[in-house]
């Protein structure tokens, strides 16, 4: 599943994106005029309805979190700024810089170019929360990122993520082809990883993790795609 600039040269490169990080360079480009500004870290959205459903509570009190694909940084910032010490790692350099732009005056938050395994793999910080928004966890294996998450998280930690509500029997690694963000062709393939809620669940507790809420979050109005919301803990002992 997951980055104040000027328009970015890599974000409005000639060419369609050969690696995965030049495709997510191309997330949310800015198409105005002079320095971009930042987006509004007023509230913690896990969908893509503004204000709809839960917020940041369903991470609990943590002290220490890390997000999996911050691309802008919105949430990342939201607990920064309620005390919270945030570490939010993106796959894109891009993404990084931007978000370092715009809240290089918020205390508490860093923001680090890295691969969301690679980045668990080496960190020592355990982390009382783990979470994606649409971000690093829908696109990577949860065979390889769910064992590093368990290891990252302190005891009781929450690990929570969203993502577009699946597509009934497309479950597993699901290829975006054909078009990339700027609309041109891209012979580049892009993996998701999607599964209905029970599913998620199974996988979750064949990892060690506990107290599962897993469950499709209707959208405002039922015509639109929902979100798929997942909680899970790690045991305290």
């Amino acid at each position: 599943m997951d980055t104040g600039p000027t328009i970015l040269p890599r974000s409005f490169m000639p060419h369609a994106p050969m690696s995965p990080a030049e495709y997510w360079d191309k997330y949310k480009p800015f198409r105005g005029e002079g320095v971009q500004p930042a987006p509004q870290a007023d509230r913690f959205d896990w969908t893509q309805f503004p204000g709809h459903g839960p917020g940041a509570e369903i991470l609990g009190q943590p002290l220490r979190a890390l997000e999996l694909g911050p691309a802008e940084g919105k949430e990342a910032a939201y607990l920064a700024q309620r005390g919270v010490e945030v570490t939010a790692v993106d796959f894109s350099s891009v993404q990084v810089d931007r978000a370092r732009t715009f809240w290089k005056d918020t205390r508490g938050l860093s923001f680090v170019h890295r691969e969301a395994c690679d980045y668990l793999a080496s960190t020592t910080t355990a982390y009382d929360a783990i979470y994606s928004v649409w971000g690093a966890v829908w696109f990577t294996d949860p065979e390889e990122l769910f064992p590093p998450i368990v290891k990252g998280l302190a005891p009781g930690g929450v690990f929570a993520f969203s993502q577009a509500e699946p597509v009934a029997g497309a479950y597993g690694p699901q290829q975006m082809h054909g078009k990339w963000l700027e609309g041109r062709e891209s012979e580049l393939t892009v993996l998701r990883w999607q599964y209905a809620p029970e599913m998620w669940a199974d996988i979750l507790k064949r990892h060690g993790f506990t107290d599962i809420d897993a469950h499709i979050l209707k959208a405002p109005n039922l015509k639109d795609m929902g979100t798929l919301m997942v909680r899970a803990c790690i045991p305290r002992g």
